[in-house]
């Protein structure tokens, strides 16, 4: 990556990390020592969970999320495994459950009280013997409900559906074999149709996980992948690895041509790993470092360059790991788009860190809502239940809307490819449910839905009153800045206006050329006749 990238408009180019203060930390936790290349963090908006250091087995914490400060040493844990925990998840569809892997070749599910714990939990819900060698990852499924992925030392991948009454679960409803070594990782693209693995073997495979089928296979002689990850609907993968020389790597491919990458950059020559971290609803792309206290941020886009540098968070205290909130637990009205928790293991500390975009902060003074930076997301409700999933059935995630006070839950179309506006089918017919939008309206141009937003403002106005707004904010009503971060925040919002207008101009400028040439051709026309 180029140390002075190229300045290029986006409204995420004021987005900066903010640490959480000592009292909003989350000290003296003994966080594990254990060499995987794990996250051993999870958190919804309910809890916290971490891997934990633990004598006689393994063992992890849960903490509510709103408990911070000094962490009790005699505080209850869940240590039901024999062996060393190497990965938590949190099930996306409900906060009170939490799968585990370890060492002790299990993966196990817990309920978690939805009151502070009080005693050590070593009972499991479930818990699942399939594997033969240690199992180092597990993946909840995005869209269908209760079914699990897990990956261990014995090559395989297993598919577990959980939505059974039996207790102790011996075989899986899949084994994926085409691996030939240690999986690395997996993620899933948006519908969950397909998975994606970066192996020890340096090959990034794109599987069928239904069918048990490699769709895609390859790998570059000058990138050896370690992590991967799919770029929402984008039909694109990222991957971050090492060189030949050694220096940490980031690539993006197309997930139907592994072949060769599409973007291939070294960033330096630490010797941490690189966790992606993608955010499909404002296309962000994090990059935290194991080892050292830096998280860099992208904006991806589907055209060249593709990747675009917006800014990078430094921090003097090295992560061994990361927790990464859902985005139905940000803090919107302070401007929030993105929360990691970073664990500190020579502090024992978890210190979570805020993404604040700066200029949408005299937005929300005025009462209004973002939409473009708050757009829908992944709602904590299943698309389909297990069994239509392994039925073959496929469905986008079901999205709700951040706005304070909304409840209103909206299901991505089959195919999502963006379509033409001609085109698009109106959710409302379709789902039959009151509050959902439809497919038309989310493809507006941004134009069109501040226009709506200045008409609903301008009509609750009487007649002999004004308004002076841009962007649904009364400038006029805008008190004047008094510090450096006020004025700061004006400057910055007038350069975002600034940046709209010349892009209006623009298009005025293009569409009076194309007028002009229409006018000429159509006297050209009249004169032959």
């Amino acid at each position: 990556m180029s140390w002075h990238p190229q300045y290029r408009s986006s409204k995420f180019r004021h987005v900066y990390g903010k640490a959480a203060g000592k009292d909003n930390c989350y000290s003296c936790v003994p966080i594990t020592r254990n060499v995987q290349d794990n996250h051993f963090c999870a958190v919804n908006p309910s809890f916290l969970a971490v891997v934990t250091e633990c004598a006689g087995g393994g063992a992890f914490l849960v903490i509510p999320i709103k408990q911070t400060g000094k962490l009790d040493p005699h505080y209850p844990k869940v240590c039901g495994h024999k062996g060393n925990v190497l990965d938590i998840k949190w099930n996306p569809f409900n906060d009170f459950v939490i799968a585990s892997c370890s060492e002790d070749a299990t993966v196990k599910i817990w309920d978690i009280p939805s009151q502070m714990l009080n005693r050590n939990i070593t009972i499991p819900k479930k818990e699942l013997l399939g594997h033969a060698r240690r199992v180092c990852l597990i993946e909840w499924h995005p869209t269908a409900d209760s079914i699990l992925f897990s990956s261990g030392y014995d090559y395989k991948i297993m598919i577990w559906n959980l939505d059974v009454k039996e207790a102790v679960l011996s075989k899986p409803v899949k084994i994926l074999d085409s691996h030939k070594d240690v999986v690395f990782s997996m993620s899933f693209n948006t519908d969950g149709s397909l998975l994606a693995t970066t192996c020890r073997d340096r090959k990034i495979r794109v599987i069928d996980p239904r069918a048990g089928t490699v769709l895609q296979e390859g790998s570059y002689k000058s990138h050896r992948a370690n992590k991967i990850l799919f770029i929402g609907n984008m039909k694109k993968l990222f991957s971050t690895g090492t060189s030949l020389w050694n220096n940490r790597q980031i690539a993006l491919w197309d997930q139907n041509n592994l072949s060769v990458p599409l973007l291939e950059e070294d960033l330096d020559g630490s010797s941490g790993l690189l966790f992606p971290v993608y955010d499909s609803d404002t296309h962000m792309l994090y990059l935290v470092g194991k080892g050292d206290g830096n998280i860099r941020y992208y904006e991806i886009s589907p055209e060249k360059p593709y990747l675009n540098y917006l800014m990078e968070y430094r921090s003097p205290s090295p992560q061994k790991g990361i927790g990464i909130m859902p985005k139905r637990g940000l803090d919107v009205a302070a401007c929030e788009i993105f929360r990691f928790y970073k664990l500190i293991p020579t502090k024992s500390l978890i210190e979570p860190i805020s993404m604040i975009l700066l200029w949408t902060f005299v937005c929300f003074q005025s009462e209004s809502y973002q939409e473009d930076i708050y757009p829908l997301t992944a709602a904590a409700q299943p698309a389909l239940t297990a069994q239509e999933w392994l039925n073959g059935i496929n469905k986008g995630p079901l999205l709700v809307s951040l706005r304070p006070g909304s409840e209103g839950v909206n299901s991505l179309p089959q195919f999502l490819e963006p379509e033409p506006l001609t085109e698009a089918t109106d959710l409302n017919q379709q789902q039959g449910g009151e509050g959902r939008i439809s497919l038309e309206d989310e493809q507006k141009p941004r134009e069109i839905e501040s226009s709506r937003k200045r008409l609903k403002v301008e009509e609750k106005l009487p007649e002999n009153e004004q308004m002076c707004l841009f962007n649904g904010v009364d400038v006029l009503e805008c008190p004047t800045p008094k510090t450096k971060h006020e004025l700061l925040q004006v400057y910055y919002r007038q350069q975002e206006e600034i940046r709209q207008l010349r892009e209006l101009v623009n298009q005025r400028d293009v569409q009076i050329k194309q007028m002009k040439l229409g006018i000429r051709n159509l006297h050209f026309e009249t004169d032959n006749y």
